[in-house]
């Protein structure tokens, strides 16, 4: 139940709700062990009319029912009783026996109407914390950084918060209710049995430890069975989220069966396991019921004994019988509620596992405001942990405040890797930069990021309209959108849609061509104005033409700007102040475009290679 522990503070949160519950619990198991008592006065009651039967020629008292006698005791101090004659015996009988069986009703729904209250303070509770989980973990989600994405695929995260969720919430719901039913139960009924006849109930209770015995054994492999199962669920999410995202590349590589027979195997895995943990989940049942059976007959056994020595009436058997049928059910729960408990803990421990990450990327408690200046690299080296790749190597780096730079290397040189440092997406791995000579780790990250226009290269656009895709984290008038979505060079091709702006995306904004896609991006990141314009490789996948357009448009809106452009082709960066070249994580070479070629080095070697490719598409 350790990982359960982390639940504790819901439940005090909702503790009036608990409380309730327990109350509620309380007063309506109090009419369910009563009711027996009404059956055993009316089997007592009519043993005694027929005892006196065959010798009643006048009038006979015999006592009236106990039930009867303890609703006299708020009025009276005399006893009750009832008068029987030749006359009158039948009505009589009828008559009390019709007034104890409409007693047992009245008990059963006053016991229903708490039923439902207890119901509602309980299931109720548990559907308030679900919904406090579902947020706490998903708070937790933008919280961590970029480095546990990498690690974690989307559909194990997507089953934490929804499978995993509701297998708690099933713990902190039913499971409770149901245990702390049992607990009330048994303890009523043993009481009013232990006040009967002791012998008696150590007989009818004793086959209930063999009971707990099996269910805590059998309870340790459903653990194990359901960490399984959860495991393999979370394979499944993830088999269909990837195949839906990339649909397209499915079916352009004619890969649909294969992904289908995959599927189908892991699947089939999947039932294999749950077939597994339902066996487990089987044994329960039939011993509860075979214990539950033992206990009758010893019940009836011991019982009819003691009944033929004169120590009990034989009402009392009818009621005993009617305790162990009473507390059937809540037993025969004992396994499904251990099983949801098992489940929930499984679950929770998948959720604690990420609950109680630390992102390595934190705001210290006096992290500063971000202020615009020189941006300084300073031997700056980045090692991805999980591969042990070192992207960058000693890099040493200035970017004076409104001034463009322009990144260029081969693919795996470390662009992308570099831009990711300056919004802190990741920290390096020694060395430190700093904006203004303030480190960027004592910086609030909310501040520098909302400080920066950033363009990833790996585009992403959410499945709601162009408007509020281009808007996304900036307030904006529609005069604002339109003018960005125009340096962007998107404008005509967002009127040329049916609903123009209000046109709704697919997922990933899949009814988008590449370079729209990426476009809009850039008009998501200037509508900012932010001092710092971060553009990774951003223009690949538009042609020419329309990179021209679009750098003449961005090169006013950077003016007085901080601007990092990385590209693959010269052509996006030649007009920086500032260019550098990677290779293999180092900087290579650094200068203006006329001062990279007069070097006649890597650069110079790109720059003709391009200028020939561009004439030969051009012929």
């Amino acid at each position: 139940m350790k990982n359960l522990a982390q639940l504790n503070t819901y439940f005090w949160k909702y503790r009036g709700r608990l409380f309730a519950g327990f109350i509620l619990i309380v007063f309506g198991n109090v009419f369910s062990v009563y009711a027996p008592v009404v059956v055993r006065d009316g089997i007592d009651f009519l043993a005694d009319a027929l005892r006196v039967k065959e010798t009643l020629s006048s009038t006979t008292e015999i006592p009236a029912p106990s039930t009867f006698q303890y609703l006299a005791s708020w009025f009276t101090d005399d006893v009750p009783t009832v008068k029987l004659n030749p006359e009158n015996y039948a009505a009589v009988v009828v008559k009390i026996g019709l007034l104890l069986a409409g007693l047992y009703l009245v008990f059963y729904v006053i016991k229903g109407v708490f039923l439902f209250y207890q119901r509602q303070a309980l299931i109720v509770m548990s559907r308030h914390i679900e919904y406090d989980i579902k947020n706490e973990v998903y708070k937790k989600y933008q919280e961590l950084d970029y480095s546990f994405y990498k690690r974690h695929r989307t559909g194990d995260l997507m089953n934490r918060i929804s499978e995993d969720v509701n297998r708690v919430r099933m713990y902190v719901g039913p499971a409770v209710m149901y245990t702390l039913n049992l607990i009330v139960l048994l303890v009523m009924c043993t009481v009013v049995m232990l006040r009967i006849d002791i012998e008696l109930t150590l007989y009818t209770l004793s086959p209930l430890p063999f009971m707990m015995v099996a269910i805590f054994y059998v309870s340790k492999t459903i653990n194990k069975k359901t960490e399984l199962v959860q495991q393999q669920q979370s394979k499944l999410s993830t088999i269909v989220q990837e195949s839906i995202s990339g649909i397209r590349v499915l079916r352009a590589f004619a890969r649909e069966q294969s992904f289908s027979d995959t599927f189908a195997s892991e699947s089939d895995h999947y039932k294999k396991k749950q077939l597994e943990l339902v066996r487990i989940d089987a044994l329960f049942m039939p011993v509860i019921v075979i214990l539950v059976g033992l206990s009758t007959i010893l019940t009836v056994y011991i019982g009819a004994q003691k009944v033929m020595a004169g120590e009990l009436s034989p009402g009392v058997i009818v009621q005993f019988v009617f305790y162990v049928n009473i507390l059937t059910w809540p037993f025969a729960v004992v396994g499904w509620v251990t099983s949801l408990v098992q489940k929930a803990e499984a679950s929770q421990a998948r959720i604690n596992e990420f609950l109680h990450t630390t992102p390595d990327i934190q705001d210290k408690a006096d992290a500063k405001p971000f202020k615009a200046g020189v941006i300084r690299f300073d031997n700056v080296s980045y090692t991805y942990a999980d591969s042990g790749i070192q992207a960058l190597k000693d890099i040493d780096l200035e970017i004076l405040q409104g001034t463009s730079l322009g990144i260029i290397g081969r693919t795996g040189s470390g662009k992308s890797t570099l831009a990711q440092l300056i919004p802190r997406m990741i920290d390096p791995t020694s060395g430190s930069i700093t904006i203004q000579g303030e480190a960027i780790s004592n910086l609030h990250s909310d501040s520098l990021r909302e400080n920066i226009g950033y363009v990833p290269q790996e585009v992403f656009l959410f499945s709601d309209s162009i408007h509020n895709n281009i808007t996304f984290g900036a307030n904006a008038t529609e005069e604002a959108v339109v003018k960005a979505a125009r340096i962007a060079d998107v404008h005509d091709n967002i009127v040329g849609f049916p609903q123009g702006y209000n046109t709704l995306l697919g997922e990933r904004g899949i009814n988008l061509s590449g370079g729209q896609k990426q476009r809009i991006s850039i008009a998501r990141a200037i509508i900012k104005n932010p001092q710092i314009l971060l553009f990774d490789d951003c223009l690949s996948a538009v042609d020419t033409h329309t990179e021209d357009r679009i750098i003449r448009e961005l090169r006013q809106l950077m003016k007085g700007k901080t601007s990092i452009i990385i590209a693959h082709r010269i052509s996006t960066i030649k007009d920086a102040d500032q260019i550098v070249y990677l290779d293999h994580g180092r900087i290579t070479e650094r200068g203006s475009h006329s001062e990279l070629l007069a070097l006649n080095g890597a650069y110079a070697s790109l720059y003709q290679k391009q200028l020939l490719e561009e004439a030969s598409q051009n012929q």
